[in-house]
């Protein structure tokens, strides 16, 4: 099945070049001219998202916004001139990377790549991890609070199950951006704060219990308890 690419764009020179570009890659090509428009067409369950900040009805930012807890797939910003403010506003709301225009095709597939590279993961194995009353559901990518569900946005989840995963291991801001965000993405690690102030938020609604611990001078860490971890293995095109 070909992967599907939205690319939204108010410039429609460059919506045909990359809809030509990746077409010939073998891309299934979801296209819009507007934030309306885009909104429509995320409908169609896009594997990655190229959108424009500078778009007429919305712009690329309330678009993310908008959408980010509702779908789990890669953002990847465009735009013509982009300012520190604007990528940690860019980052904390859920977009995943930056491309500044122009850009050459040849990195813009790269970047591509790598993102949907890190989303083929959860496709092939699944963990469920059961810590007292919380379960923490790797395939389905949420939590469960004494059965109640709790979906976080993208890189929040990220965030929970890289701690999670290695509990008790203390990770600084630096080290979480990195293997999070990657090495080429085009933001700074301020924005880690902001998303575990976020994951905190919201766990807050079930529980007291503060999972996240900050390790004051050093970094973050999932506390360490007694858990009971279940692997469920899944070959390709069992779904």
């Amino acid at each position: 099945m070909s992967i599907k690419i939205l690319i939204a764009d108010d410039e429609e020179d460059i919506v045909l070049m990359l809809s030509r570009f990746f077409e010939n890659k073998g891309y299934f090509v979801l296209s819009a001219m507007d934030g309306i428009e885009a909104l429509k067409q995320v409908e169609q369950q896009p594997d990655i998202i190229l959108l424009d900040i500078n778009m007429p009805s919305l712009d690329g930012m309330e678009v993310c916004k908008r959408i980010r807890d509702y779908v789990s797939c890669p953002i990847l910003f465009l735009t013509a001139r982009i300012e520190d403010s604007d990528k940690v506003k860019g980052f904390a709301i859920g977009g995943d990377d930056y491309i500044v225009k122009p850009f050459s095709l040849a990195e813009l597939e790269a970047r591509v790549s790598a993102h949907l590279r890190r989303e083929e993961r959860h496709n092939f194995e699944a963990q469920v991890q059961f810590s007292g009353d919380l379960t923490i559901d790797y395939l389905e990518r949420c939590l469960f609070f004494a059965g109640k569900r709790l979906d976080l946005a993208k890189k929040e989840f990220d965030i929970v199950e890289l701690l999670s995963q290695n509990r008790g291991q203390i990770f600084d801001k630096e080290r979480i951006y990195e293997r999070i965000w990657g090495y080429d993405s085009m933001g700074d690690s301020s924005v880690v704060a902001e998303h575990i102030r976020r994951i905190r938020t919201k766990i807050s609604f079930y529980t007291d219990k503060a999972y996240i611990e900050t390790v004051w001078g050093c970094g973050y860490k999932w506390i360490k308890e007694s858990i009971l971890t279940k692997n469920y293995h899944f070959k390709k095109g069992s779904f």
